[in-house]
C-alpha cells in the first residue's frame, strides 16, 4: 500500500509539473502575441476578466447595425441579461445615403455617439482608418475573446462579420413548372427568357459574390449576357417578392435566401418556391468593429463576442435566419451542406463594392423601372 501510495503521489507530482509547463507555454504564447501586435500599432488584451471588469467601469453600450430590428432587439435583450451592468442601446441603420453619411461624421471628427459601428462593404477601405485598432484577431486566436478566428477580418485584424447572405432563385410554381427553372445561372441565357421573363437587380450581390469560384472575367461575361436577355431591371426584391405572390412575375434571379423565407410567410397559396443554384453565392454580411472615438470599447468587445458566440448565433438565425454559413448547424450552413459554394469571404469582402462596379458598367447602367399606378 505504501509503495502504491507513493507512485500515486509521484505521479500526481509529475502531472502537476506538465501541466505548469503547459499553463508557462500558453502564458509565453499570449505575451508574444501582446508584443507582436503591439508593434505593428494594434492594443492587445490579455485576460478576459480585465475586459468584463473595464466595461463594468463603462456601464454603457451605443450600438449602430445594419441587422433586421427584431434581431437587434433580441440580441440587446439576450446581451443586457449576459451583462446587466451595460446599459446597452442599438438601432438600425440602413441604406447607401446613410451609409455615407456616416463616413462624413467619421471625417468630420463627429462620430463621437456610438461605439459599435457598421461597416458598410459599399466604402469598406474608407472605414478602416476610423476603426479602433483591437488586435481582435489575435485575441480570438489566443482564447481572450470567443469569436472564431474565421470570423475575422485577417488583414485588418480588428473587423468582425457577424451574418451571412445566401443567394437563391425563387419562382411562382403557377406561372413557371419547377423543371423549366435553370439549374445553372448561365440557364438565364436561354432563348425562352428573352425579353422579360425574368427578374435582375441592378445591385448585382449574385454575381458579385460569385467571383471568389468564378473569377471576375467570367461574371462579367455574364452579366453582359444577362443584360442582353432585356429583364426586368428592379431595385428592392422584397417587394418583387410580394408582386411574384401575386402573379405579377413568374422568376428573380439572385434573392437573399431569408427575404424568400420571409415572402413565403405571406404566401396563403404557397405558390412561391426557390430552386438552389450551384455554385451557391453566398457572402459575409453585418460587418462591424469598435469605433476609433467610442467612449465604451471595452463593452464593445463584449458586444462583438456576444454576436459571435454560439448563443449570439442562435439568437441571430432565429430571429433572422442569418446566423453565419460557418456556425454549425445554422440556415446557411444546413442549405449549403454538401454544395459547392462561392463564398465571398474576407479574401473578396473588402472588393465587394469594386466588384459591384464592375458588373454594374458590364450590364450597361440600367435603372429599376418604375410601375405605373393602377
Amino acid at each position: 500500500m505504501t509503495r502504491i501510495a507513493f507512485s500515486i503521489l509521484a505521479l500526481i507530482g509529475v502531472l502537476s509539473l506538465g501541466g505548469d509547463r503547459l499553463a508557462e507555454a500558453a502564458s509565453a504564447a499570449l505575451a508574444q502575441a501582446k508584443q507582436q501586435a503591439e508593434a505593428k500599432g494594434f492594443i492587445f488584451i490579455t485576460s478576459h476578466d480585465e475586459i468584463i471588469a473595464k466595461a463594468k467601469q463603462e456601464g454603457r453600450l451605443r450600438v449602430l447595425s445594419s441587422q433586421d430590428p427584431d434581431a437587434i432587439k433580441a440580441v440587446a435583450a439576450a446581451f443586457k441579461r449576459k451583462y446587466p451592468f451595460i446599459d446597452v442601446r442599438a438601432e438600425e441603420v440602413s441604406g447607401l445615403e446613410t451609409y455615407q453619411r456616416m463616413l462624413q461624421e467619421m471625417k468630420a471628427g463627429l462620430a463621437n455617439s456610438w461605439d459599435v459601428n457598421y461597416v458598410a462593404f459599399d466604402f469598406y477601405s474608407e472605414y478602416l482608418p476610423f476603426q479602433k485598432k483591437f488586435d481582435i484577431l489575435g485575441m480570438a486566436e489566443q482564447g481572450v475573446l470567443q469569436i472564431p478566428p474565421k470570423l475575422v477580418d485577417p488583414v485588418n485584424r480588428l473587423v468582425v462579420a457577424l451574418q451571412s447572405n445566401m443567394q437563391v432563385v425563387a419562382f411562382n410554381k403557377e406561372m413557371l413548372s419547377a423543371n423549366k427553372v435553370p439549374d445553372t445561372w448561365e440557364g438565364f441565357l436561354r432563348p425562352e427568357f428573352k425579353g422579360r421573363k425574368f427578374l435582375l437587380d441592378i445591385r448585382p450581390k449574385p454575381l458579385a459574390a460569385l467571383v471568389p469560384l468564378w473569377g471576375l472575367e467570367k461574371v462579367l461575361g455574364l452579366a453582359q449576357k444577362l443584360a442582353a436577355q432585356k429583364p426586368i431591371w428592379f431595385r428592392g426584391e422584397s417587394r418583387q417578392l410580394t408582386q411574384m405572390i401575386a402573379g405579377e412575375n413568374a422568376l428573380i434571379l439572385g434573392p437573399n435566401y431569408k427575404s424568400y423565407k420571409r415572402a413565403i410567410k405571406r404566401d396563403p397559396r404557397k405558390i412561391l418556391e426557390l430552386k438552389v443554384i450551384e455554385p451557391v453565392p453566398a457572402r459575409f454580411s453585418e460587418v462591424q468593429a469598435v469605433l476609433n472615438a467610442s467612449a465604451n470599447p471595452h463593452a464593445a468587445l463584449l458586444w462583438l463576442e456576444f454576436q459571435a458566440s454560439a448563443e449570439g448565433q442562435k439568437i441571430i438565425d432565429d430571429v433572422d435566419l442569418a446566423a453565419t454559413i460557418y456556425t454549425p448547424g445554422s440556415e446557411h450552413e444546413k442549405v449549403t451542406r454538401g454544395k459547392k459554394i462561392s463564398n465571398l469571404a474576407w479574401e473578396h469582402f473588402p472588393k465587394m463594392g469594386s466588384y459591384q462596379k464592375a458588373i454594374v458598367k458590364a450590364y450597361g447602367f440600367p435603372r429599376a423601372e418604375k410601375r405605373e399606378k393602377r
